[in-house]
């Protein structure tokens, strides 16, 4: 099983909105706000690393509101 975590920046005044298409990703386990550098955080899990990659590149950074990303992936 890969994991990985995805902190994401949105356009202000779209979090909201962000974050329940975020939560309608498959493979999304976990989406919440919080406060910080960054608006909020998923919890991604997938059978492999190429399944995240997918995942991650082509649902949840080509979402109309994100402006970038960071993705951390658990080395377990």
């Amino acid at each position: 099983m890969a994991v990985s975590y995805v902190l994401t920046n949105v356009e202000p005044g779209s979090e909201e909105r962000v974050l329940n298409e975020v939560r309608k990703v498959p493979y999304v386990k976990e989406c919440h706000r919080i406060y910080g550098i960054y608006d909020m955080i998923a919890k991604v899990e997938a059978d492999s690393m190429d399944e995240l990659k997918e995942i991650i590149t082509w649902k949840i950074r080509r979402l109309p509101g994100v402006r970038s990303t960071v993705t951390t992936m658990v080395i377990e």
